[in-house]
Order: structure tokens, then sequence, then C-alpha cells
């Protein structure tokens, strides 16, 4: 059984850290992912920014994506994103830049607007208490980008962020609400939307992307991709329970507790209370969660309900074995041809 419409399938990655492990081996398990994504067609394999979150490795995408690239040789990797209020337009410039020089047509630079983490972590990494304004994000998004033109830059400060001039990658922009999904849309921006986490918004979203969408430069028509949780096993039974690890998770981080994602016997015996309970019930509603033919069907429903052009799919799952068969069954389902073939 495969999916209806044919779409790409891509990988969104955050190197968990699961119990009873360490993030040296997180970070391994996301090359060895990798290499399996792009033997089985997956489009595009993305890592994303979190900070101050034990069971997260991915806190330095620019470094994990350099790694990834050098381990596979034609699937696309990027970022999932970069949170820019984090960073210096000029750094990010600079990193995606030398990326982009180093494995030519390989890259994607995905910029979120959020931190990525708590207040407190978010002030020291800008060095400063104060939130990004919303008047910012333009204005820092405008000037990493300049900073890809070959006649760009900052002339205020007459500065060239060396390599990125001529190496421009495909930006996109990444978004669990209206604001971002307009900036897409208005700028001509390939969107992405975190439906794995802010499903509510998903179809306001969307639409308001397509309805601000003008063409650019580097964009036709409208591409919106949908960023889904998903955990594929032989058994309803099976996939149930080895999503328990990201619900209890998900808990955990809700209540301001991030840990080590837990195992399914953890997360099988954990006693939750109503509020837990309705948190796992929120958290639930919009993970694709079954066997092969039941994950088809809601797969298929999401695409019509959203139109997506392209999915990227998200699976935190504790045993390493275990996750690449939930890709490699996923595969099947959306019909991937594998390389080589």
């Amino acid at each position: 059984m495969t999916l209806s419409r044919s779409v790409p399938l891509s990988v969104l990655d955050l190197a968990p850290v699961v119990a009873g492990s360490t993030a040296t081996e997180a970070l391994r398990n996301t090359l060895d992912l990798a290499r399996l994504a792009e033997r089985l067609g997956y489009q595009r394999y993305w890592v994303a920014e979190h900070h101050n979150m034990p069971g997260i490795a991915s806190s330095a995408p620019a470094v994990l994506i350099g790694q990834i690239a050098a381990h596979t040789s034609t699937m696309r990797i990027g970022s999932g994103g970069v949170m820019l209020p984090n960073h210096p337009p000029l750094v990010v410039a600079e990193q995606f830049g030398m990326l982009t020089a180093m494995h030519p047509g390989r890259i994607d630079l995905g910029i979120g607007r959020a931190p990525g983490t708590d207040q407190r972590t978010a002030a020291a990494l800008r060095r400063t208490s104060n939130p990004l304004s919303v008047e910012d994000f333009p204005r820092q998004l405008a000037e990493l980008i300049d900073y890809f033109d070959p006649a760009g830059g900052d002339p205020a400060w007459d500065v060239t962020a060396v390599p990125a001039p001529g190496n421009k990658p495909p930006v996109w922009l990444l978004g669990s609400s209206d604001y971002s999904a307009t900036a897409a849309g208005m700028m001509g921006l390939p969107f992405s939307f975190a439906h794995h986490f802010s499903a509510q918004n998903t179809l306001p979203a969307l639409a308001a992307y397509r309805r601000h969408f003008r063409p650019s430069p580097d964009l036709a028509k409208p591409y919106a991709m949908v960023a889904v949780g998903v955990v594929v096993a032989e058994t309803e039974e099976q996939a149930r329970w080895l999503a328990g690890s990201q619900a209890l998770a998900m808990v955990r981080l809700r209540s301001g507790r991030p840990g080590l994602l837990p195992t399914p016997e953890e997360a099988a015996e954990y006693p939750y209370t109503e509020a837990e309970l309705a948190v796992v019930e929120s958290w639930s509603a919009s993970y694709v969660v079954g066997t092969p033919e039941s994950v088809t069907a809601q797969l298929d429903d999401l695409l019509a309900k959203t139109d997506a052009d392209e999915l990227m799919v998200t699976s935190m799952i504790h045993g390493h074995a275990e996750r690449l068969r939930s890709f490699e069954l996923l595969a099947e389902i959306g019909g991937l041809s594998p390389a080589g073939s």
C-alpha cells in the first residue's frame, strides 16, 4: 500500500539522546540514519536547532550538516532550522556559504524565528534579555540574504561574508503560525510548517502562505512542506508502544523537566496524572502512528487537507533499530525509489 498522491518525503532529525545512551552515540545514529535515508530515496535531511535540552544533540546545525553532507553524496542536507534570533546574520551567512561552497547544490538553509529554547538560555545565546521584536526579524532576514548576493553585504560596515557571495543555498522559512507563513509568501520563499507541534495552526498558516505568495527569482509558485511526527511498525500495538517514549518526553518538556528520551517500558509504567494525560491526548492527535496500512490512510488524509508539496517526517523512537525500521516502512508507503535504482 502506498500514498494515493506521490510527494517527496524528507527527514527532520533532532539527534535524540535516549535513556541509557550518550550524545556521542546519538550523533553517530544520526549519521547512520542519514546514510539509510539517502539509500531509500528521501529528498532531504534536516537537523533542528535546540538548546539546553538534554535529550536533543543537534544544538549546532551548521556543524552537524557538514558531517552529514560528508557522509552522504546526493541527498539535500539542511537546517530545520537555524533560529535566526540566536545568531548574527553575518555568522549564518559565513557558515552556510561555506557549506554550499563545499557541497554545491546540496545545502538548504531553513530559518526559524523562535529561539528554540527557554528564555534564560536565549538570553545567554544573544547576550541580552531583550526579545527579538517583530520588526527585527525581517531586517535580520534581509541582511542575511543580502550577504549571499555577489554584490551584496552590509554597506554600513563594508563587510563581506566570505565565502557566502555566489554560494547562496535555497532559503526556507519555518513556522508554526501565520507570521512566518505570511512572510514566506510575501518574499516568494518555500515554507515549512511545524504540524508536529502546532497542528491547530496548520491549515490557517498554509492558507496565509498561499494567499500572500508573490513569485520571486527563487520560486515561481508556492511550495509548502509539512513536518509531521510518524511512527510505523508491523503492528498497531508495537507502534503505540514505541510512540510512548515521545509522549512521556513531551509531558516532561511541557512541565519544564526536559530529559533524555525515555524507554517505552518507562513510558508504559509512568503514572500519568489527568493533566498529563490531556497533554498526551493533545499531542497524539496530530502524531501519525500505526501499521503501514494505518499510516498510509492517515498521511493520505493529511495530504488531502493540506495539499502539501512535500512531507518532512520526524520520528523520536528510543531504539535505533526500530527507528531505522520505521523509516524503511515509511519509504515503502511513500513509494520512494532507492538511490541508484
